[in-house]
């Protein structure tokens, strides 16, 4: 494939290859994330789902500690190979709707936008996702285009892995079954042995997250739907949003590409809308497992923040949809741009130049997480914790020997950590380490306030000198509020402390 497209792609395949030289620097030199470390907590608890998210990041972090060990360049490791894979996997696919030349087009397009960069070096679920997500639609393309059975089996059970590595899953499924209503040639499978046997596979497939909702009240499905619904305090439209989300996207695909899709597609809803009559089948296809999942996320991102990778499985498809109609020109404009955004990237996390005032960010964990076990051997008797969600408590569960609890001590949301640990009675009248992040840090002395969240929770609260990480003989550019709680009460709460 390459020897027979490197004379007319040269300098293409050159800037490609720059680009993936560059994801491979960056999983090398870069510092851990909240994300790796959290998704890693998972691993070394196996288990059929967790709190937030369903199992398959856990099962590859697993496998592949297994053979790389624990680290962070492991973790990295083991998101850029699946990651990869899921390139490969792109490549198989498109060859069903494309071109060999168009093939190869697609894979550059795709394989140069920074969706694929975010997957290869930072863990989140969406890694095992877009690989499950891609083998399904090739399984699905073969059972609907083939007929074969064995297909239907596989494309049913490929749904179930990808639902349970995130549950925007489902959309496949959905998919699927718009194909089979839209499709007049295919409609006969609508009800058939063929729609039974993949409906039977995606739930064998999805078997081990329904067990385990079910056997801790729900607690999965209930925070991804009813609590982020609970979440919107009132239907109110926020354009912010919408342009905040397509900002974002614009720069995941690349401008190029995003473009370029965005005209192409509204082009051909355009034309089935005029002639009212649907594109042909493999455009259909396409269609039906792309903007379902896109519409209806930019949908949600008019009235809520729409994360940034909430929306990456459906521009596998687009990508295909769009390719025959993007040029070589166009591809050239996205590749250049691409490696000046990669090397731009790679020069923040190799030198980070620029300050990111989060706690989602990759640098000075390590030095922090040393310092907190210097301080915790000045209070051996104390046990340790945090309330960020899961970021920093995550981050010093991968770094330290020793039990981290999280925001649940205090009666927040600890997300994995509160399953872990629901019952806190064994640490009735201990002392603690309160570790909380100063992000937007003004100075590098005490807060001199108490967070008020411990009051209820302790006797006494007093402030020890914050923990301060930055470069070598430079001006620390993070800091870590450290305070020391006296006599835990685990059942306390607000209203009983004012009585």
């Amino acid at each position: 494939m390459l020897k027979k497209y490197f004379p007319s792609y040269k300098k293409l395949f050159v800037g490609f290859l720059a680009i993936y030289l560059i994801r491979l620097l960056i999983v090398f030199t870069m510092g851990i994330m909240p994300q790796d470390a959290y998704y890693y907590l998972y691993s070394e608890h196996l288990d059929f789902s967790y709190f937030d998210h369903p199992p398959m990041v856990a099962y590859m972090l697993r496998l592949f500690s297994l053979i790389l060990g624990k680290s962070v360049v492991a973790i990295k490791l083991t998101d850029f190979v699946v990651t990869f894979l899921s390139l490969l996997a792109f490549y198989k696919l498109n060859r069903y709707f494309l071109s060999e030349k168009q093939a190869v087009r697609a894979s550059l397009f795709y394989g140069t936008t920074l969706l694929l960069t975010v997957l290869s070096i930072n863990t989140t679920p969406d890694v095992p996702l877009i690989l499950f997500w891609t083998l399904a639609l090739i399984s699905c393309y073969k059972a609907l285009f083939e007929g074969k059975l064995k297909y239907w089996i596989a494309a049913g059970f490929l749904m179930g892995l990808a639902f349970i590595s995130k549950y925007t899953g489902l959309f496949l499924l959905f998919g699927v079954f718009a194909f089979l209503i839209f499709s007049k040639a295919h409609r006969k499978y609508l009800v058939s042995k063929q729609s039974i046997l993949l409906l039977v596979f995606f739930a064998i497939g999805i078997f081990p997250v329904v067990y385990w909702n079910y056997s801790n009240d729900w607690a999965s499905f209930a925070f991804q739907t009813a609590d982020r619904a609970g979440s919107i305090e009132e239907f109110k439209l926020h354009p912010e949003l919408f342009l905040g989300n397509l900002a974002t996207q614009l720069m995941l695909l690349i401008p190029f590409l995003f473009v370029g899709m965005v005209v192409i597609v509204f082009k051909m809803i355009r034309k089935v809308i005029r002639q009212q009559a649907l594109p042909n089948e493999k455009h259909l296809f396409l269609m039906l497992f792309s903007l379902p999942i896109i519409l209806f996320f930019f949908g949600v991102s008019l009235i809520y923040w729409v994360k940034l990778n909430w929306i990456m499985p459906g521009y596998i498809s687009a990508i295909i949809l769009v390719t025959a109609f993007l040029g070589e020109k166009i591809l050239r404009g996205q590749i250049i741009t691409s490696l000046v955004l990669h090397v731009l990237l790679a020069v923040q996390i190799v030198f980070y130049p620029v300050s990111v005032k989060s706690d989602d960010t990759w640098f000075g964990w390590d030095k922090f997480s040393y310092e907190v076990d210097r301080r915790m051997a000045e209070h051996p008797d104390a046990f340790l914790f945090a309330d960020d969600n899961y970021k920093t408590s995550a981050v010093l569960d991968f770094y330290l020997n020793r039990k981290i609890y999280a925001g649940n001590v205090v009666g927040s949301n600890g997300k994995q950590f509160s399953l872990l640990d629901p019952d806190l009675s064994h640490l009735e009248g201990s002392d603690a380490i309160f570790i909380d992040t100063d992000k937007r840090f003004k100075h590098l002395e005490k807060s001199e306030k108490i967070p008020e969240k411990l009051l209820p929770y302790f006797d006494r609260v007093v402030e020890l000198d914050p923990i301060l990480v930055g470069k070598d003989g430079k001006e620390p550019l993070r800091k870590f509020l450290v305070y020391k709680c006296y006599g835990y009460n685990p059942k306390s709460t607000p209203d009983e402390k004012q009585e």
